[in-house]
């Protein structure tokens, strides 16, 4: 089971919300440290951009989305921002 760090524009995103969004948010966020890849456990893409390590998406409930990456040979997940999922939306041309 891989690691789960935050990256310092997702800790900060993450401290701005309520307390109850916090709370479902790091709920949300232990999701990729057990399944960090697409399929089942959760609402995770592998988003097709000319990247290494490539970045993937969850949404967490209904409100926000997290971008993470993955290291396998550190056996590491990085969520390295977290944002509306209307702002998600719009930065992927959706």
């Amino acid at each position: 089971m891989p690691d789960c760090w935050f990256g310092k524009e997702a800790e900060q995103f993450l401290a701005s919300l309520s307390s109850k969004s916090q709370n479902i948010g790091k709920e949300n966020l232990k999701k990729p440290a057990t399944n960090p890849f697409p399929g089942d456990g959760g609402d995770k893409e592998r988003l097709d951009l000319p990247t290494d390590p490539p970045v993937y998406r969850m949404h967490i409930g209904r409100s926000y989305t997290a971008f993470h990456h993955i290291d396998i040979e550190q056996k590491r997940v990085k969520i390295d921002m977290i944002t509306t999922i209307e702002q998600a939306h719009n930065q992927d041309g959706r």
